[in-house]
């Protein structure tokens, strides 16, 4: 008989004591943890540090390349990381459906403990909480990272005329993995999420030397999302080339069949960046080290008419609008 998560492992008994110190502490295990404090103490950082928070409500919760577990870390890293920072410590919480399986869970959370190991990252406080069975999908996570600023000041408020825009690698993959996951669909395929960590890139993208204006993951919305918002933030047009944009053949086929647009689509491990007019190359040399798909894919411009627009052209020297995408694209990615 499989063993799963009863009411009681919320309980606050004990039960619940188990489930926290036998399987969650025993997966998270490091000095600060084990203190066993209401509140994390941690050590004094110095400078500006960054903080953020997400909630991951992904389904299924196993996916071709990855899971709620890893997401969940490397999106809060993620997040870090594009604010300059390098990520140190992260709390997780967990919202968990009475009757999820407790093989399930421990898979969950060493997915969690492989990422944030990897990533030299702390798992240092957290919580638990167990819902009646049908008042949640198996399990939600909640985590909180905290990182210490490498490189200050950047934001879309920085992009000027001229700057350069580069993307880390191809396009849509984890949004067209989740669509074709979802046991409606039941579309087959071999294609895997890019869910990974960003902090190696863009680590050695800071230490380069190369201006970086801003950087942004994008996730849901997918690179349409973010720059439009680069244009919206910054007041400037954005110009950028289809074909330097990669999108793999996959995501092509499952775009046509569903009617998606695959700049909407979702990434969990591709990030846009913009660098001073000039340090193009350079930024770009790192991020082939680490995706052989990365491309300087368009430049912030000007026109007569320009409006905090993003213009995408073809390779025939025809544009149009690439605007914000609208309406609910696809629910529960991450």
């Amino acid at each position: 008989m499989k063993k799963t998560i009863l009411l009681s492992h919320g309980g606050g008994g004990e039960e619940m004591n188990k489930l926290i110190n036998d399987t969650i502490f025993r997966a998270f295990d490091n000095e600060i943890l084990r203190e066993c404090n209401d509140s994390a103490i941690l050590p004094n950082l110095g400078g500006e540090l960054a903080f953020t928070t997400d909630s991951y409500v992904v389904t299924p919760i196993f996916f071709s390349g990855g899971d709620i577990g890893k997401i969940a870390v490397c999106g809060t890293i993620n997040d870090l990381c594009m604010v300059g920072a390098k990520p140190l410590f992260i709390s997780v919480g967990f919202i968990i459906e009475e009757g999820l399986e407790f093989a399930e869970f421990e898979r969950i959370l060493a997915s969690i403990a492989d990422t944030a190991k990897q990533c030299d990252v702390k798992i240092v406080c957290g919580d638990t909480k167990v819902v009646p069975h049908g008042k949640c999908d198996k399990i939600f996570i909640n985590t909180s990272g905290i990182g210490q600023i490498l490189a200050p000041n950047i934001k879309a408020k920085n992009i000027k005329i001229g700057d350069k825009i580069l993307l880390s690698g191809d396009v849509g993959r984890h949004g067209a993995v989740i669509l074709a996951a979802r046991d409606e669909l039941s579309l087959e395929s071999e294609l895997k999420s890019d869910c990974k960590p960003l902090n190696g890139v863009v680590g050695e993208l800071l230490a380069s030397g190369v201006k970086i204006k801003a950087m942004r993951d994008a996730t849901r919305g997918g690179l349409s999302a973010v720059l439009n918002e680069f244009a919206e933030i910054s007041g400037n047009e954005i110009l950028v080339f289809e074909e330097k944009i990669a999108v793999s053949d996959e995501v092509v086929g499952v775009c046509e069949l569903l009617g998606f647009e695959p700049y909407e689509l979702a990434n969990e491990g591709t990030f846009v960046a913009v660098v001073a007019n000039g340090d193009e190359e350079k930024a770009l040399e790192v991020l082939r080290k680490f995706d052989k798909n990365a491309e300087i894919i368009g430049e912030v411009t000007v026109t007569a008419k320009s409006q905090n627009r993003v213009i995408i052209q073809n390779a025939y020297g025809s544009g149009r609008f690439l605007e914000l995408p609208k309406g609910e694209l696809l629910p529960r990615i991450c």
